[in-house]
């Protein structure tokens, strides 16, 4: 206790005991602003995080709804008939332009058709290029997380 108050006596004889708290008290300003912005950013990161989590399984529930669809229409779907597709649509433009294929008459729309209906297996390149890709974005996710880890322990190391 007497180097304590031995130090405090020789702060107040010296004269400089006010400028010496204002530094310190500036300082502290200082480490606070730094804290809050490096907070602030790691608080972003885990938002962009979020966000980017979240659209990956929207993707990936879009993507095996949508193959889900398709094999189910493909297995139990009924050969589609001329007169069916004259019903739903009025030209054999619009048909053409709705299925997204190529053909001169009604019946070679239909015969593409079915055939198209007749592959129970969905693409699985498409699907597998599908997931790869979404695969490197979860990894993208990864690495920002494991960068504002590091970021938070450096605060709390300094915290401590």
């Amino acid at each position: 206790m007497s180097d304590r108050s031995s130090a405090i006596k020789k702060m107040a004889n010296s004269g400089n005991a006010g400028d010496h708290i204002r530094a310190i008290a500036d300082q502290l300003r200082q480490e606070t602003s730094l804290q809050i912005k490096a907070t602030s950013r790691i608080l972003g990161a885990a938002a962009q995080i979020s966000e980017n989590h979240d659209r990956l399984i929207d993707q990936v529930v879009e993507m095996v709804e949508e193959d889900l669809e398709r094999y189910t229409q493909s297995t139990t779907t009924e050969p589609l008939t001329i007169e069916q597709l004259q019903q739903q649509f009025k030209t054999l433009k619009q048909a053409k332009l709705h299925f997204g294929i190529k053909a001169n008459t009604w019946a070679s729309l239909a015969d593409k058709l079915n055939r198209q209906a007749t592959v129970s297996i969905p693409n699985q390149t498409s699907v597998f290029q599908r997931l790869d890709t979404i695969e490197l974005e979860l990894q993208t996710v990864r690495t920002d997380l494991s960068k504002a880890l590091k970021i938070l322990t450096l605060i709390l190391e300094k915290v401590s």
